[in-house]
């Protein structure tokens, strides 16, 4: 799979069909090797003899100088090994190279170097150099799944491109107490399309025994009141060691605030994902990731990467339970046991039983009796007289539970208990998860909620695992909507399985279905990897009612359920207007006034042959194209103009939506030929102007996906910018902001 963004070629990052992209650069030859994993190609380097052998890509890529650059690779061998950029003149002339620190060790496993650095000045191309130094002629290196291009960054961190990957140097970091801090680069397995994570990380190391830790430099604002989650990689110094991270809230003046530590119950010493979370109390401006170990041994090494800071994912979308009490990734976080003998802990050691992130609650009853277990309570605005639904996943984990009920305990504003919901109770089965919910409606005055869960344990000794817990106000599961000033229709789909597949058709009136547009393209057994989607059609036809087939696979292809939404119809009120729509580039769709239609031909190529003696010639026919013909326009402004010539520019298959009864089709995707644009008379300041676009009728494209942001956010821009003048420098237009096209 390509990986997004690279600016080498498919070939060149997968060593797929050849080497072509690769040549050497010192004391070595290549050739194509087995065994890859992005693709079954690999990079075989073999020494010429001993000493250091490199090789380059053929191609050199266009870089800014002062951008900064990253490069990753898989690789495997007998001996440690580095990866380098190498900045280059207009002229192909060598400016320097950065290079990554050399691997800790070898191994003929496949593990990631990486490294990344700014353009230096002068520099206008760059290549990515492979290097190892062998012991021996003949000795073979092998390389895949190579990357160079902008910094691939967790979409929403507050933090800043070196202080989450260390991939620059290790500024972004700071000691805080008995420690020092250095970058390093061990042998680590990555999954091969895991793009976040690289091979530098940081290594902080005990100055003396006792407690150590290292904290962020950076300070990135926060909003009080707002859910955050913090998490890092984590590789403890041994399985025993009390590592952890931490998640820290300061005020306006720099003082700390509040700091929610989570620790790695850690089964080995590998590299583990270890989040922590929870919500920035009143007066919070900023925040900070530290990370440490707790009673360390002078000597002692900790490393961490791929840190980050983002505002809390909500379990299912619009939960009001905070992402700690659902999740249990840093602890138990407020439950309690209100009645009953049950006790709960964060489950141990990570990874060992979870549905979601790598912890649950684990829940122990030491008789046969009932306990009631009762979630930290929670702000529930405007709730009474609506749907609320609690939900749980749970599961057996020894003994058994004959009856599990999920209910909701209700407050008013004063703190007024107004009791509890019935809920919706279930026996537990032996084994799997399985998830419980109940719908209630909020009492009168309820402005505060509890989740709780009552639970019969059949016998004593019995266990029950809790995760993926959330409490959240009902909404259709499927809802659509005509925004017809933008000339498209909303769907929203909720409650979708994570994981599962997803085919969407719209269903016209005569009963045709056509797949939507996603992201990657028509929507056909796409994976879902949230549990709600807003998808915008704007290819749907204009005054006619259509309505929306949803169908989920599970992910060996077996189709499970199946959604029908509500009939919608996208309006165009003036019949003298029309759309001209660009399918993968919305933001750049036009409304435009029709002066004339076009007057259509249906071409054909024929071959005309008269033969001697005979009255009628032979004609030799080609199937019969599509329709062409010229369309005339307005536009009434400088705004129209410059908005019909961006949508021309790029020259892709455009979509032209007229009324009813105005056009040959009411939808026709056409390809624009030469346009032309005359003043329509009138003073020279007119701003009006006559286009006349000659039109060919053209197919549905089908690969084209619907460009967006990917989830950045206007942080994300403050985070990697810091002035408007970088942004302004480093993009074109506002289009380019959004697409992150640099």
């Amino acid at each position: 799979m390509a990986i997004p963004g690279n600016l080498l070629s498919a070939t060149t990052e997968s060593i797929d069909p050849n080497t072509s992209g690769w040549t050497p650069k010192a004391n070595c030859t290549i050739t194509k090797g087995s065994g890859g994993r992005n693709g079954d190609g690999c990079l075989s380097v073999k020494a010429t003899a001993a000493g250091e052998i490199q090789v380059r890509t053929v191609a050199s890529y266009p870089v800014t100088a002062g951008t900064v650059y990253y490069t990753f690779a898989d690789t495997a061998g007998t001996v440690a090994e580095r990866i380098g950029i190498r900045w280059l003149t207009a002229a192909g002339v060598e400016v320097s190279i950065t290079w990554s620190l050399t691997t800790l060790a070898a191994s003929s496993s496949w593990h990631r170097v990486s490294v990344s650095g700014p353009a230096p000045a002068g520099a206008t191309q760059a290549q990515v150099v492979l290097s190892s130094t062998e012991t021996a002629a003949g000795a073979l290196h092998y390389w895949e799944n190579i990357y160079l291009g902008l910094p691939i960054r967790t979409v929403g961190n507050l933090l800043d491109w070196n202080t989450e990957s260390a991939e620059t140097d290790a500024s972004g970091w700071q000691v805080e107490a008995n420690a020092s801090i250095a970058r390093q680069v061990p042998v680590t397995t990555w999954t091969v399309s895991w793009y976040y994570a690289g091979g530098h990380t940081i290594a902080a190391t005990a100055a003396a025994a006792g407690d150590m830790s290292v904290v962020t430099v950076a300070r990135p604002s926060v909003t009080a009141g707002t859910d955050y989650v913090a998490y890092a990689y984590l590789q403890p110094p041994t399985s025993s060691s009390t590592a952890w991270i931490e998640l820290r809230f300061y005020d306006a003046t720099g003082t700390m605030l509040q700091a929610t530590r989570a620790p790695l119950a850690a089964p080995g010493t590998g590299f583990y994902r270890q989040i922590v979370s929870d919500i920035a109390p009143a007066g919070a401006v900023s925040c900070a990731v530290a990370a440490g170990v707790t009673g360390a041994t002078a000597g002692q090494v900790l490393r961490f990467e791929t840190t980050a800071v983002t505002v809390a994912p909500k379990i299912v979308a619009g939960s009001v339970l905070p992402y700690a009490a659902g999740s249990f990734e840093r602890g138990i976080a407020g439950w309690t046991v209100p009645s009953g003998v049950a006790t709960r802990v964060r489950s141990t050691p990570w990874g060992a039983v979870s549905y979601m992130g790598s912890y649950s609650m684990t829940v122990t009853s030491s008789t046969a009796s009932t306990s009631t277990l009762r979630s930290p309570r929670v702000q529930v605005p405007n709730a009474a007289g609506l749907n609320w639904r609690a939900q749980i996943t749970a599961l057996a984990g020894a003994g058994s539970w004959s009856n599990v009920t999920v209910r909701v305990h209700w407050y008013s504003a004063a703190g007024a208990d107004l009791g509890t919901s019935a809920g919706h109770g279930a026996a537990l089965p032996a084994a799997g998860w399985y998830r419980i919910n109940a719908d209630q409606v909020a009492p009168a005055g309820a402005t505060q909620a509890e989740m709780e869960i009552v639970a019969t344990a059949a016998a004593a000794g019995s266990v029950m695992n809790l995760d993926g817990l959330a409490l959240w106000q009902v909404l259709p599961l499927t809802a659509v909507e005509a925004v017809t000033a933008s000339g498209y229709a909303r769907v929203t789909l909720r409650e979708l399985t994570v994981d599962n597949l997803m085919t969407v058709y719209r269903v016209q009136q005569d009963g045709t279905r056509t797949l939507i547009r996603g992201a990657n393209g028509l929507i056909d057994r796409d994976p879902i990897i949230t549990d709600i989607m807003v998808i915008e059609d704007h290819e749907a036809p204009l005054t006619e009612p259509v309505y929306y087939r949803i169908e989920q696979y599970t992910p060996s292809g077996t189709l499970s359920t199946t959604r029908i939404s509500d009939p919608v119809t996208v309006g165009l009120d003036d019949p003298n207007l029309a759309w001209l729509k660009d399918p993968g580039n919305p933001q750049r769709n036009c409304l435009v006034m029709i002066e004339t239609a076009p007057q259509w031909t249906a071409p054909i190529e024929q071959a005309r042959h008269k033969v001697r003696g005979r009255q009628n010639a032979v004609v030799l026919s080609d199937s019969r194209g599509g329709l062409e013909g010229d369309l005339s326009l307005w536009t009434r402004s400088d705004e129209e103009r410059r908005a019909l010539r961006q949508l021309l520019g790029p020259g892709n298959t455009l979509l032209w939506q007229t009324h009813p009864g105005m056009g040959e089709e009411p939808s026709m995707y056409v390809n624009v030929g030469q346009a032309g644009l005359a003043r329509a008379g009138g003073d020279a300041d007119d701003p009006w102007r006559q286009w006349t676009l000659p039109l060919v009728e053209a197919d549905m494209p089908v690969e084209v996906g619907v460009s967006g942001a990917k989830g950045r956010t206007w942080r994300d821009v403050l985070t990697e910018f810091p002035t408007w003048d970088a942004v302004r420098s480093t993009y074109a237009s506002w289009e380019a902001v959004f697409l992150d096209r640099r």
